[in-house]
């Protein structure tokens, strides 16, 4: 039987734990794509963490904001199961500045107050790799990239004829189902899936305060790509996610935990992600050129007792170019230009920004990268960020790194057009949000492949946060925002079977006053134990711990979650599949006054063809 390595993923361990293991099982080595040149993931220097298909399918999320909750300096936050409002942050950054990519196209929320992404409608099944990229990052993809980078790539076609189908039932009347199919030849290829889930919920607000209103969910999604390949000139990609959903929720209630209660409300979201392709080589394959259009948009519908209450629409267009050139052996470039068009709720604005990023390797242990943006915003100005990042492999078991970059995020439309309470403008002074940070790790691995452990400390210091203010009557720049601390991870594969995996983060996370940062627990911990034995059955154990965090109406308390997922093959086609979550039956919250499951328990059946 092969190690554990090469049948699992160990993607959420760090920047070069992945490498490790598939070194240690003769793969070829992981590919980073979201610093803009590829690179291995020993060599990119930053901190980079890692989310493959094959740790989706073990752990049989329903969410992928589960998924990224087992990421060292990650902090998830949710106001209620099924659908819920899901941000995420970064080492402390606000969830506002997270940039979320699909497929390389920026999909925050430009009808939002604020520009963040709600993860709560992205399902897993569409999902073949998760890049997250740690702190400040700019200098390859622009505005809103101040705490670092999700970058998400859909499913892609594979080679022949396949497809499966999925049905899965659990607590709370929950049915998730799906299907997708595939085929690929020399001349193209081309996939589309389709998947749901319908739940009746649980209560937003939590049923522990006297809430017993179940609020339910419902969602399809629809993920298509393909391409044609042109032999020499080239391949022409597309690929689409569409998301429509209808979450209920609950009431503002003044004076209930956390100023909610049970009320009927309900939002209408639809979600729309394509982007179309066209690579082709030069130079004998030395230069790469890939032309990109990118399109995102969201349409969102609020009604309270049945009622319309609120409603929003935003779009947004991406022009890009990007090339990779390489100069030589020790010697590569990737530059570009794009254009961003944003547009929401009948206002617009538009970004244009110019990149580069040149790497030298002077040997084959040290890689050293740097890069340069510069970003025309035709309201704000211009606005310059640097990076720079080194990696040195001394032999295959230890990795130095560090990493040095800048962040800006410029103001929303929201924030440049709201204005209330006796003001007779928006501010027009505001300014755009900038960051510095750097980080420093070091990675190891045992001669035998079987351990391996990450270890980085990071800082970072967010200067002009915008928030807003009653007594102006808008939004205006007050804050500064500082946050350092650890992040640990580590596998050991005791048996060829059986591994047992740890991540830690230490996130020490303030306000220019010395105040702790809402919403960011000091210490989180996750600790697994994957079985991969010989025969039919596979399966996981997940423990979490968060730690306790403040929130605008008080704290929230600490808390330990555990799952259990497992994996029943009978036969090459067919599998059954099932998850216990909330193990030991947890009363918990993420924000306060929002409700969680208790012990839930859900069953599956796949079978491919």
């Amino acid at each position: 039987m092969k190690p554990l390595s090469a049948l699992i993923s160990t993607a959420l361990l760090g920047s070069a734990t992945v490498a490790a293991a598939q070194e240690a099982a003769d793969l070829e080595p992981l590919v980073i794509t979201g610093t803009r040149m590829e690179q291995p993931i020993t060599e990119t220097g930053s901190t980079v963490y890692v989310i493959t298909r094959e740790e989706l399918e073990r752990h049989r999320f329903d969410f992928l904001v589960d998924a990224l909750a087992r990421v060292p300096g990650v902090t998830i936050n949710q106001n209620g199961a099924f659908g819920g409002q899901s941000s995420v942050r970064i080492r402390g950054a606000a969830s506002t500045q997270t940039l979320v990519l699909v497929d390389g196209v920026p999909v925050n929320d430009p009808s939002s107050p604020g520009g963040g992404f709600n993860f709560a409608r992205l399902d897993p099944e569409n999902v073949e790799r998760v890049e997250i990229l740690m702190g400040p990052q700019s200098t390859l993809w622009g505005t809103d990239a101040i705490g670092g980078v999700v970058s998400i790539t859909t499913r892609r076609p594979g080679a022949g004829f396949e497809g499966d189908v999925f049905a899965e039932y659990g607590s709370f009347n929950t049915l998730r189902a799906g299907a997708s199919l595939s085929v690929g030849g020399e001349g193209g290829d081309f996939r589309i899936g389709i998947n749901g889930i319908d739940s009746d919920g649980i209560s937003k607000a939590d049923e522990d305060n006297g809430n017993s209103e179940d609020d339910a969910y419902d969602s399809l999604s629809l993920n298509a790509a393909g391409g044609l390949n042109f032999g020499a000139a080239g391949r022409l990609d597309v690929s689409l996610l569409y998301t429509e959903a209808d979450t209920e929720f609950d009431s503002f209630v003044f004076g209930d935990q956390g100023n909610v209660g049970d009320g009927d409300e309900l939002s209408e979201t639809e979600e729309l992600t394509a982007n179309l392709r066209y690579r082709v080589d030069a130079l004998g394959g030395r230069l790469s050129n890939l032309f990109m259009i990118g399109y995102s948009d969201i349409d969102r519908s609020n009604f309270s007792d049945g009622q319309p209450s609120f409603s929003a629409t935003g779009e947004r267009w991406i022009y890009r170019y990007q090339g990779n050139f390489e100069l030589t052996e020790q010697h590569r470039l990737t530059f570009g230009a794009e254009r961003d068009d944003t547009e929401a709720n009948g206002e617009d604005v538009a970004i244009d920004g110019l990149f580069g990023v040149y790497e030298y390797r002077p040997t084959d242990a040290f890689t050293l990268t740097a890069g340069l943006r510069r970003d025309d915003h035709d309201v704000y100005g211009s606005e310059t960020t640097g990076r720079v990042g080194a990696a040195y492999n001394p032999n295959g078991q230890v990795t130095l790194r560090g990493s040095w970059g800048e962040g800006f995020k410029a103001p929303t439309l929201f924030q440049t057009t709201f204005f209330c309470c006796g003001a007779e403008a928006p501010n027009p002074n505001l300014l755009p949000e900038i960051s510095e940070g750097f980080d420093l790790g070091v990675d190891y691995r045992t001669a035998d492949g079987r351990g391996q452990v990450s270890l980085t400390w990071f800082d970072i210091e967010t200067e002009n946060q915008i928030d807003f203010s009653f007594a102006l009557g808008g939004y205006e720049n007050i804050s500064i925002a500082e946050s350092s601390g650890i992040e640990i991870s580590g596998r050991y594969e005791a048996t060829d079977w059986l591994a047992l995996t740890a991540d830690y983060a230490y996130v020490d996370a303030e306000d220019g006053a010395g105040s702790p940062l809402v919403r960011v627990p000091e210490n989180t911990a996750d600790v697994g134990l994957d079985f991969v034995p010989d025969g039919p059955f596979s399966g996981t154990l997940l423990v979490r711990y968060n730690d306790s965090e403040p929130d605008p109406n008080g704290e929230v308390d600490s808390w330990v979650r555990v799952d259990l997922s497992a994996r029943y093959t009978l036969s090459r086609n067919a599998e059954i599949f099932g998850r216990i979550e909330n193990l030991l039956d947890e009363d918990y919250q993420q924000i306060l006054g929002y409700g969680t499951p208790d012990l839930s328990g859900y069953l599956g059946f796949r079978y491919r063809f």
